[in-house]
């Protein structure tokens, strides 16, 4: 979960293509409570990386933490998108 003003500032379409970079499956959608909650599957390292992108988020928002669970999927999810 990533909270924070990351909501109406194009955080979501900055971690789609970020994702999409890395070569990770996942998604990404807003939470009713302002937060954007990532669920992404791939090597360590790459998602290592994204985390390190989620930290700093696109210029316009403000990124306060970044909480992570990690833990093997439970489903195979192909490619990265947005869920709404």
């Amino acid at each position: 979960m990533v909270v924070g003003r990351v909501q109406g500032v194009g955080f979501r379409y900055f971690v789609v293509q970020h994702a999409h970079m890395l070569g990770l499956h996942g998604y990404v959608r807003n939470d009713s409570n302002g937060d954007v909650e990532v669920v992404a599957q791939g090597t360590r390292s790459k998602l290592e990386q994204l985390l390190t992108l989620l930290q700093q988020g696109p210029p316009s928002a403000q990124v306060h933490d970044v909480q992570t669970i990690w833990r093997e999927p439970t489903e195979h999810v192909s490619g990265f998108h947005i869920r709404w």
